[in-house]
């Protein structure tokens, strides 16, 4: 579906993506992850030819930079900033987006059920929350019914309840087949929507693998945050740090610095001493 063959990118005499080389068979799901600076956007922006490379990048056969209007066609695209006209609604802005590119308008009332915004249709932009900006975002992407969505940080700017709904929306259209490059630098959300972890630092590929083994390959570290019923988290301390772990009291309870592989064993020598863990959380 997409070939990209050895694409370097230059801003003046820095080059921002350097020898990226990468193949994405139909309806796969990949994460290019990384920190900020790492080069993820710069890949997607030259897969939609909005910007010159050095290199090729093909899709469904297509040169991007050559046929740059139908390759974009194929694709829907969800930047990591939305930017929306505020004074309209939903619907009006679906049915503007529609009609500039010839949609018929039954389509609209079709996404906006898929994403779930019917509720809402009869809202200004500027109303919405960031988690349904997100949806609108990814409703006017998915108007042309494009079989390749790049989407740029996704969950970047949503709460929890916002990232958890988003999450579910796009598993559910990796599953109807499309193929989707999802930028990213949570390690835990990639996990339930990839099949593959490209991982880029400093514009080039360090790691390919499934997103199960990406903190392990990396040597990735992370504190648990563990909140513990009232008067256990001394008692969950002096277990954790006997058994060789780093942790130390917060004022919920005890955080421990664990590994990729680590997790488990801390949650499981806790329980084990009789520790009762309520709820906990995964910071890096």
């Amino acid at each position: 579906m997409i070939a990209i063959k050895d694409i370097t990118k230059r801003y003046g005499d820095v080059a921002v993506v350097k020898s990226f080389s990468l193949d994405v068979a139909a309806g796969e799901s990949i994460a290019l992850w990384g920190p900020n600076g790492a080069g993820k956007t710069t890949v997607v922006r030259c897969i939609l030819g909005l910007v010159s490379f050095e290199g090729t990048i093909t899709v469904g056969g297509l040169d991007a930079q050559a046929f740059g209007k139908s390759v974009r066609g194929a694709m829907g695209y969800v930047p990591q900033e939305l930017s929306f006209y505020d004074e309209m609604t939903v619907y009006e802005l679906l049915d503007y987006a529609a009609s500039l590119r010839r949609i018929p308008l039954d389509r609209v009332d079709e996404i906006c059920e898929v994403v779930d915004l019917t509720g809402h249709v009869n809202k200004r932009v500027r109303e919405l929350s960031g988690g349904l900006k997100q949806r609108l975002g990814i409703a006017s992407a998915l108007l042309p019914d494009p079989p390749i969505l790049l989407l740029d940080e996704p969950t970047s700017n949503l709460d929890a309840q916002a990232r958890d709904a988003a999450l579910k929306l796009l598993q559910g259209l990796r599953d109807d087949g499309r193929t989707l490059i999802v930028t990213s630098h949570h390690v835990e959300e990639i996990a339930m929507l990839v099949d593959r972890v490209v991982a880029m630092d400093r514009g080039e590929i360090t790691v390919v693998c499934d997103p199960s083994d990406l903190a392990e390959k990396l040597g990735l570290r992370a504190w648990l945050h563990l909140i513990l019923s009232n008067g256990s988290a001394q008692h969950a301390l002096q277990v954790l740090t006997d058994r060789g772990f780093t942790a130390k009291l917060n004022s919920r309870g005890v955080l421990v610095e664990v590994s990729a592989q680590g997790k488990g064993e801390a949650v499981a020598a806790l329980q084990h001493a009789g520790v009762e863990i309520k709820d906990l959380e995964i910071w890096r």
